[in-house]
């Protein structure tokens, strides 16, 4: 009798977390799923800047970049957006939108591999590959002039790029193994039931954040081995990449390192600090 209670307990219990899953991952697909070219151009359809698509290649992959200017403006400095996992380039689109971001630089963001419309759910599979996605991208452009803008594991690809900048920006940037928390959730990356119930974009980010432990230990060469000069923010009470991976890039970094210490900050910065963060961004122009 008991035993059959036992059983009959953890079957119910299974569909309900099957149920659960089902019904996250609806949700997730409806707002998390990457959005195609024309949802992109509607969403800024009565902005006054437009945004113009391009793509470039990289080993074989499609990469969707958005630049706000039909032409880079070779007399203004540029900023290059790199978003997290997950993410995509419309993480940014406030920035983007944004009138005196767009009068006084060139803009441009772009979907990593794995979080587009063209290739949902498979991600490079190095931080090394991500790097040099970015340097394919780049150049066109003057580096010299260039800001370098990235946020979560995006600030990670940032950090670990070698180039001398005008600047690099890391938000809430994640650059120490040892400090990456696992969450439970990760479980159904990892379970072959769930797996395929995740969307893409959700694959993709699971499997990036099962080999941060690893690929972020032991770098202390690589986050120095630019000049560049860093702008760090991040919060406090970020519990996704804790505050503490800034403190490491600050003792790193001594005086090539500016940290914004946000008190009641958490990971959602770059929505909830868009006005600080703009700010930040226009003052060290005028530095410049």
């Amino acid at each position: 009798m008991k035993r059959s209670f036992w059983r009959k307990l953890l079957r119910i219990a299974g569909l309900s977390l099957l149920l659960i899953v089902i019904v996250l991952a609806v949700i997730a697909y409806r707002f998390i799923s990457p959005k195609s070219d024309q949802q992109i151009l509607k969403i800024f359809e009565d902005e006054t800047h437009q945004p113009y698509i391009r793509f470039s290649d990289f080993n074989g992959k499609k990469i969707r970049v958005i630049e706000m200017q039909p032409e880079i403006d070779t007399v203004l400095p540029t900023l290059v957006f790199v978003h997290g996992s997950p993410g995509s380039s419309l993480d940014f689109k406030r920035y983007l939108k944004d009138e005196e971001l767009n009068a006084k630089y060139n803009l441009i963001a772009y979907d990593r591999v794995g979080y587009s419309d063209r290739n949902p759910g498979i991600p490079l599979n190095s931080l090394d590959q991500e790097v040099e996605l970015l340097h394919s991208l780049l150049l066109k452009y003057n580096i010299s002039k260039t800001t370098v803008i990235g946020y979560s594991y995006g600030g990670t690809v940032v950090m670990a790029s070698p180039l001398r900048y005008q600047q690099k920006v890391a938000l809430a940037a994640a650059v120490r193994g040892d400090l990456e928390p696992v969450f439970w959730a990760l479980k159904l990356y990892e379970w072959k039931l769930t797996r395929p119930l995740l969307p893409g974009v959700l694959r993709a980010a699971s499997e990036e954040k099962m080999r941060h432990i690893e690929e972020l230990s032991g770098k202390d060469d690589r986050w120095k081995a630019s000049g560049s000069q860093v702008l760090a923010v991040h919060g406090k009470k970020d519990f996704i990449v804790p505050y503490e991976n800034s403190l490491y890039l600050a003792e790193l970094l001594g005086n090539r390192l500016d940290l914004v210490t946000l008190e009641e900050g958490d990971h959602a910065l770059i929505w909830t600090e868009f006005d600080l963060i703009k700010k930040l961004l226009l003052e060290k122009m005028k530095e410049e």
